[in-house]
């Protein structure tokens, strides 16, 4: 099967998102940079597309112009084993110019979506519907999750 890898659409950014990406996850590189050539769109030689991965996932950036923008309808999620988890990747993504949402929702300074959630999640939610009730009913209070107090609405 052929490699199936996420592209980012940025503005003008690419490289400096994708170097703040590195940054916040383990495990994590820039693997190309290529440079327009003449003849394409934009001044030559400056950054066209960034290859990166965030803890062995490929992912590409482009530099594509203002175009298209980021929305909510396309972000990464990012299953996190602990509350210490949630708070590092909440804190480091939203940094710089970020925005909270709703239910672990942020978009981080270059307006990409993230959706910052414990690992527990989809076994709260796929199991006893009563139980999976009260954990969406306590998630829908919050912005950043707390998971002691999901936990502990899904097992009152």
């Amino acid at each position: 099967m052929p490699a199936i890898t996420p592209m980012l659409w940025f503005d003008d950014k690419a490289e400096e998102a994708a170097n703040f990406y590195v940054s916040v996850f383990p495990n994590s590189k820039i693997t190309k940079v290529a440079r327009r050539p003449a003849g394409a769109p934009g001044e030559t030689g400056d950054v066209m597309l960034v290859e990166f991965e965030l803890d062995g996932q490929t992912f590409s950036a482009l530099n594509g112009g203002p175009m298209f923008q980021f929305s909510e309808a396309v972000s990464l999620v990012v299953a996190c084993k602990d509350q210490a988890d949630i708070d590092r990747y909440w804190d480091a993504l939203i940094a710089g110019g970020g925005e909270e949402s709703m239910c672990g929702w942020l978009k981080d300074k270059y307006g990409f979506s993230w959706q910052i959630t414990p690992a527990i999640i989809p076994e709260l939610m796929a199991g006893d519907p009563v139980r999976a009730g009260k954990a969406m009913a306590a998630v829908m209070t919050m912005r950043k999750l707390d998971l002691a107090k999901i936990e502990a609405a899904a097992n009152s």
